[in-house]
């Protein structure tokens, strides 16, 4: 038998059965918040990385095929996106790839935990880019939930940008039919929400995204799945836009590289018409299981993910 290296790893449980594990160079920050075990460190294969939980949730290397993939999709099939509603996102990168549209005046950013956030922007420079800077973006530290509830303010897009359903977490309750169904209520006329969905890979997706998929299903007349390879988690990851209608799907690849060319500022690394034709045309036995899926997720019966 080989012997383990040396030095300082972290490890990750992809499943029971599947370990991920890559060589730290420098913990950056360590520590509690009142709501999560919070760490950021330098590593040598996907550098920067945020973990949260012990589970990463976006790192230096492939962050850009995350929140492209999360965010470009339903503002570019959007006419003109001019408000937009952001449910974490601590990085600041969801923001970052919102603020790229010339058409937006203003984004509204909940992250409950203050703490996160502030780490990131003193460590993850490469991650938000000055979007905390930017005059439209307002920031909040509250339960986005309980401000999804009150607010008088609506939006053209949201994107829900939160950790995974973990028991002990907090973002369980913005995965439930009732939380989309309040924020179905605080979109304008033709707008957009999508959300991080959890894993698509052949052994993962029955833990969380079919689920999803069937819940947003259930309030929006229109679910679009999608998802992208994300090396630093494992496995390809996905996302679930509800929307009024078909229009993220029938936009050809030459009707979205001219929105792009027109609204974005800045050079997109990953996301185009022709990636999002491959984003949209999931797997069969994806597309199987959300066509069958039963389970629908709701406050008093949650979905938790280990």
């Amino acid at each position: 038998m080989n012997t383990p290296p040396k030095g300082n790893w972290h490890y990750e449980l992809i499943t029971d059965g599947l370990m991920q594990l890559e060589r730290i160079r420098e913990v950056l920050f360590e520590g509690d918040s009142p709501y999560q075990h919070v760490r950021i460190h330098d590593a040598e294969c996907f550098g920067r990385s945020l973990v949260l939980d012990d589970k990463t949730q976006s790192t230096e290397l492939d962050e850009f095929v995350y929140h492209e993939a999360l965010v470009q999709p339903a503002m570019i099939a959007h006419p003109e996106p001019r408000s937009v509603f952001i449910a974490g996102g601590g990085e600041g990168a969801t923001a970052r790839e919102a603020l790229r549209h010339t058409s937006v005046r203003r984004v509204v950013m909940v992250d409950l935990d203050e703490l996160v956030v502030n780490m990131c922007k003193r460590h993850l420079p490469n991650h938000h880019q000055g979007a905390f800077d930017d005059p439209r973006l307002h920031l909040r530290h509250e339960d986005a939930l309980r401000y999804i509830e009150t607010t008088d303010q609506r939006f053209d897009i949201a994107i829900i940008d939160v950790p995974d359903p973990l028991e002990a977490g907090p973002a369980y309750r913005l995965f439930t039919q009732e939380f989309y169904r309040i924020m179905r209520a605080r979109l304008n006329p033709g707008g957009i929400m999508v959300a991080q969905s959890g894993p698509t890979g052949a052994t993962f997706y029955e833990q969380c995204f079919s689920a999803v998929a069937n819940t947003i299903g259930s309030v929006f007349p229109s679910a679009h799945i999608s998802e992208a390879f994300i090396p630093s988690f494992g496995t390809t990851w996905g996302f679930i836009a509800g929307a009024p209608d078909n229009a993220i799907l029938t936009l050809t690849p030459a009707e979205i590289d001219r929105r792009i060319a027109r609204r974005i500022t800045g050079n997109l690394r990953s996301y185009d018409g022709i990636a999002h034709q491959g984003m949209f045309a999931v797997p069969k036995f994806l597309r199987q299981a959300v066509a069958t899926e039963t389970r629908i997720i709701t406050q008093e019966q949650p979905l938790f993910v280990v």
